[in-house]
């Protein structure tokens, strides 16, 4: 048995239907893809990884926002709602779109087991096309893990992983310094 073609949308339609929906999706190349909801590690994880660095960020040139705000790959068509993003300078819009970025200079993901395979791989493919994205966060929400991308001046990327409880995160392009106890504050890990 079949499943049918596959719904193909216009960008238009896409942001259309997006503003009157109550769930957030993502869109590519014409398919719309569900969010799925977020366990109480991920929450805790964003929350005090926001907190963290909007307090660092306070008076400096680059703010953080949630995951409500959407990136654009024009490159690729991709929009998506990173679970944080770092943008520097002046805020870059799709079109007419001010709740659609195009110009994040990090973007940092949670991951869960259901996401974490797209996250490291398509997903990053997508966002390698970003022109100002300078680094890429994986934060996992079921151990001490943060994994960090840096775009390197020959446009290739290096990984960084940090696992230690007492290591730090640099992230450079804001110059801070992380630890992953902030990160991973009142987390407990199901195990």
């Amino acid at each position: 048995m079949g499943t049918g073609p596959i719904l193909k949308y216009t960008l238009d339609e896409y942001l259309s239907l997006e503003e009157k929906s109550v769930e957030k999706n993502e869109y590519y190349q014409g398919e719309i893809f569900a969010m799925a909801g977020a366990s109480i590690q991920h929450n805790q994880i964003v929350r005090n990884t926001l907190t963290s660095i909007d307090n660092f960020l306070k008076g400096k040139k680059c703010q953080i926002f949630p995951s409500n705000l959407k990136i654009n790959v024009a490159k690729n068509s991709l929009i998506s709602y990173p679970d944080l993003s770092i943008v520097c300078g002046a805020i870059e819009t799709l079109q007419n779109h001010k709740d659609i970025v195009t110009n994040p200079s990090v973007l940092i993901e949670i991951l869960s087991p259901t996401t974490q395979d797209y996250d490291r791989g398509g997903k990053f493919k997508l966002y390698r096309d970003i022109p100002t994205l300078q680094e890429y966060i994986l934060i996992s929400s079921t151990e001490n893990l943060v994994e960090k991308y840096s775009r390197q001046p020959n446009d290739t990327w290096i990984l960084e992983e940090f696992k230690t409880v007492d290591a730090i995160l640099s992230i450079t392009t804001i110059d801070m310094q992380l630890p992953l106890t902030d990160i991973f504050r009142e987390v407990v890990f199901n195990i």
